[in-house]
């Protein structure tokens, strides 16, 4: 039976579902300043593709902080107890990044490319990403812990909402305006402030219910709990190795497109704020449509089939960026391969982070989602690390790096077929405090 709207608006509209919304907001912040901003504002300066390309290694802790994620479960922050497990690491990630921002945009890189301004800006960088990914871990751990069963899907459709709002629109499309009106500088130090208001918030959030761990006395134990139970709780899962080759590539055409995409916009001869408001405002709102109907589609079509319509549907409209590079600086094109590529992204991506949640044992919530998370970043970040060289190795021939980055986002919905005929999802009973899971080989 269809909800009606009333039942959407109560599903969307109450005090959990809206403070994931906010953290939303706060992870996905840092993305642009990291990746398509920066991405720009190094081009600009003067730094070569190769190298703007390069540049995107320093966000490897995205794809490494399941390794202190178990950390993140387990143990407290001290002078920070009384905030409780979640809020204690959480104001201590964006008070970091809060300072990194402010850093940044004291480095001197305005005022000339030089190879101490350059080195400067990779590292604080580096320390962004670092309270950033750490960050990622708590809140879908904060996520999946304050909302029931029933809410998860809209959990993951506010927590994508949030990140839109915090890094397409704001960090985003307010980010290249402020940069055009002011300077660079000014902007990433403007983002301090506003990360330091979403302190603020986290602030006045309530900690999320803990949820029943077993319990480990000495050391020993408490590594064992902390490192080595949650991985071997995960292969209990039928066909547990296939998922993770399959959450590695998913997105691993997108992943090369994303890192070199507003390059291409600049290089085509877009100013910042067309660029802001096609590829930020524009694209945002039809991501939010797919966002939407991303949410729709599991709940009409399942996980697996809904996963494999939103791949199929985001690799296609690559090609759109094909067709733009051979057409040049054109607007309509411009804007209608951007919305599509928006939207169809949008039911990916709802789809990918349902079925990330429900692969996690709400035991070991943090270190599987993290671990999870990291095998899809894994691409992200480090093939998008080769995309600028891949195009200088094409001559600059934007249209056949597109066609690439199109054959690669295919690469998954193989794995996903068999997914589908050979393990059909169920849900995963937590292990028993008292009883260890079965021996299990190694996990990457």
């Amino acid at each position: 039976m269809t909800p009606s709207f009333r039942e959407t608006l109560r599903l969307y509209l109450n005090a959990p579902v809206l403070r994931v919304l906010m953290l939303g907001f706060a992870s996905g912040l840092p993305s642009p300043l990291l990746f398509s901003n920066l991405s720009i504002w190094l081009r600009d300066g003067g730094v070569s593709r190769t190298d703007v390309g390069l540049f995107a290694l320093v966000a490897t802790p995205y794809a490494l902080n399941f390794l202190w994620a178990p950390l993140l479960d387990r143990a407290p922050l001290p002078g920070l107890r009384r905030l409780g497990q979640r809020r204690s690491w959480l104001v201590l990630c964006q008070g970091l990044m809060a300072l990194a921002l402010l850093l940044m945009s004291q480095s001197g890189f305005d005022a000339g490319a030089t190879p101490e301004s350059l080195g400067l800006l990779a590292l604080l960088a580096l320390l962004l990403a670092t309270a950033s990914a750490t960050q990622d871990v708590v809140i879908d751990a904060f996520r999946i812990e304050s909302l029931g069963p029933d809410r998860q899907g809209a959990g993951a459709a506010a927590a994508i909402w949030g990140w839109h709002l915090g890094g397409t629109l704001v960090g985003g499309a307010g980010g290249l305006m402020l940069a055009e009106a002011l300077s660079w500088s000014t902007a990433y130090g403007v983002f301090a402030l506003v990360m330091g208001a979403a302190l603020g918030l986290t602030l006045l959030a309530p900690e999320p219910p803990a949820p029943p761990r077993p319990e480990a006395k000495g050391l020993g134990d408490q590594l064992r709990t902390a490192f080595f139970l949650p991985l071997k709780a995960f292969t209990r899962r039928e066909g547990w190795a296939l998922i993770l080759i399959f959450i590695f590539v998913f997105k691993l055409g997108d992943a090369l497109l994303g890192r070199m995409a507003s390059v291409f916009y600049r290089e085509l001869g877009f100013s910042l704020g067309e660029i802001a408001a096609v590829a930020k405002v524009y694209g945002l709102s039809a991501n939010f449509v797919g966002i939407a109907l991303g949410g729709v589609l599991v709940a009409r079509l399942g996980l697996y089939r809904a996963l494999f319509a939103g791949g199929l549907a985001a690799a296609a409209t690559n090609l759109g960026y094909a067709a733009l590079a051979h057409l040049g600086q054109a607007s309509l094109p411009f804007t209608i391969a951007v919305v599509l590529d928006n939207f169809t992204g949008g039911l990916a991506t709802v789809a990918f982070v349902a079925y990330l949640s429900s692969l996690c044992d709400r035991a070991y919530t943090a270190t599987q989602y993290a671990l999870l998370a990291s095998l899809g970043n894994l691409a992200r970040i480090w093939f998008s690390a080769s995309a600028g060289a891949m195009v200088d190795g094409l001559g600059g021939a934007w249209d056949q790096f597109f066609l690439l980055t199109t054959v690669l986002a295919c690469a998954g919905l193989p794995l996903l077929v068999r997914l589908m005929r050979r393990y059909p999802l169920a849900p995963l009973a937590p292990p028993s405090p008292t009883t260890e899971p079965p021996p299990h080989g190694g996990t990457d």
